[in-house]
């Protein structure tokens, strides 16, 4: 007897996921809005391979035979280890430098793709995700950090998410004055937890961040989480400068006060103080775009401004707890990263969307994928040996810009091609038998007149008496007929 043969179970590996029709259909059009707004502010496109060598993404090689911590990672037939791309902007470092003497300075470009991370999945993260980036490499002035955040609120209007978000901004070279004025410019550690602690000043308030800023604080479940032990004068100058407020005249003046006499510091409030007065010249109000203290992002990357835009309209989380939806990108000044190939410094400064996070926010406003995408027409096969005149038919909807398919299933069965029609979402299907090609016309059924037709019946009886619409159209005024039944159509049930 032979051995029955083992099938396979089709599951994804964890951390990945499939992407339907609709989805990509709806964050193509938001790409093709976003991408409008970079190109008008003169950027270009640029694409990158996926896969790197695996020294060109820096601090993500690890200290093992095989580098795959963060990373996945392979060995080439040379023994050269390469790795699924991280981030876009190491790829951008490495093509920037590989092509220095030919490209214009500064290098203003768009990338949009998969980045991979060999991280444990969960809720909300994966390790295969699209992001879309922007970044001007060679502009060295703080007008080049202020141009990517009134970008981004321009990016945020063009979505239909205007007064439903603010593009925040700080300087990592304050952040490093405060820290070094409260006497931990040499305590990498301590500071660090400082940091970690001002990051989640939106989440758990000033209350919260002034406990882990000292002893430390025990959550609701009785968790807890050890501060950076300050003393009460330390906990003082942190706290002025985190909540410093935005709308205040004096902004700048408390900034610096707290900063004392660190030069890096008195830079950073210097170059924040400029970008304010771009972002007022050009119009864009502390409601679209501010100075807010409390921000920060991977600061051991970035080496000046900081910006993130964050959406303020309140969603529900996974626990049933009322939130702020919150970032769905951000980025800011980085001069340290295509030095790594070149002896020179090289600026940079740029920004990053998280593709999958925003259309999810687009979604909940009602502003991605809320029209009905009508499937092809359907042609259906009532006789086999008119094959070729069927394919025809299909040809001139195409040729007119119908979308249009021959059915190719294997049942010549109507009601079966009907149902297959339905499935697609067809908004019409063309039928023509012998009689209707003797009379050298065709049967038309418009199958989204029937779905709205029966949104309004309620009972059986009545259900089994309405028909879609049916009707019989010229042989040659077929595609007329289409094209306006599907405009029709889409304004009916749109």
């Amino acid at each position: 007897m032979a051995k029955k043969a083992k099938r396979l179970t089709p599951i994804l590996p964890r951390g990945f996921v499939d992407r339907d029709p609709d989805e990509i259909i709806a964050v193509d059009a938001m790409i093709h809005r976003i991408k409008a707004v970079y190109e008008r502010y003169g950027f270009d496109p640029l694409e990158t391979p996926l896969f790197e060598y695996t020294e060109s993404l820096g601090k993500f090689l690890p200290d093992t035979d095989r580098p795959n911590a963060g990373v996945f990672s392979l060995q080439d037939d040379d023994e050269q280890w390469m790795s699924l791309r991280y981030d876009l902007t190491a790829p951008l470092a490495r093509y920037f430098a590989q092509n220095f003497e030919t490209l214009p300075k500064p290098f203003r470009s768009y990338r949009q793709g998969y980045v991979f991370r060999n991280e444990k999945p969960g809720p909300g993260r994966f390790r295969q995700f699209m992001q879309f980036d922007a970044d001007s490499v060679g502009a060295p002035d703080p007008a080049a950090d202020a141009e990517m955040c009134m970008m981004m609120a321009d990016v945020m209007d063009e979505l239909g998410l205007s007064g439903k978000f603010v593009v925040r901004v700080n300087n990592r070279k304050v952040l490093d004055g405060v820290l070094a004025a409260a006497g931990l410019a040499d305590d990498t550690n301590t500071s660090l937890i400082v940091l970690r602690a001002i990051d989640k000043m939106d989440r758990l308030g000033i209350d919260g961040v002034k406990l882990l800023l000292g002893e430390g604080r025990e959550d609701d479940s009785g968790d807890f989480t050890k501060g950076a032990g300050l003393n009460e004068e330390q906990i003082n100058r942190i706290l002025a400068y985190v909540t410093a407020d935005a709308d205040d005249a004096n902004l700048f003046d408390v900034l610096a006060e707290q900063v004392g006499d660190n030069e890096q510091g008195q830079q950073g409030v210097a170059e924040l103080k400029e970008m304010q007065a771009l972002f007022d010249a050009a119009g864009y109000s502390r409601d679209k775009v501010k100075i807010d203290p409390s921000v920060v992002r991977g600061l051991e990357y970035y080496t000046g401004p900081v910006f993130e835009a964050e959406l303020t309209f309140p969603v529900t989380n996974e626990k049933g707890q009322t939130v702020i939806f919150g970032s769905v990108g951000g980025g800011g000044r980085y001069d340290g990263l295509v030095s790594r190939f070149r002896a020179e410094a090289v600026p940079a400064t740029g920004f990053s969307i998280g593709v999958s996070r925003l259309a999810h926010a687009l979604q909940l406003v009602g502003e991605l994928g809320n029209k009905e995408r009508f499937g092809p027409v359907v042609v259906l096969i009532m006789d086999k040996d008119q094959i070729a005149n069927y394919q025809k038919m299909v040809a001139e909807l195409r040729a007119a810009g119908v979308r249009a398919e021959l059915y190719l299933g294997q049942s010549k069965n109507m009601g079966k091609q009907m149902k297959y029609a339905d499935r697609r979402n067809a908004p019409a299907v063309v039928i023509e038998g012998s009689e209707e090609r003797d009379a050298g016309e065709v049967q038309v059924k418009d199958l989204v007149a029937g779905k709205i037709a029966s949104k309004d019946i309620t009972d059986n009886a009545e259900w089994r008496a309405a028909r879609p619409a049916q009707v019989s159209v010229k042989r040659e005024n077929l595609v007329e007929h289409l094209k306006s039944l599907i405009e029709q159509n889409e304004t009916q049930s749109n």
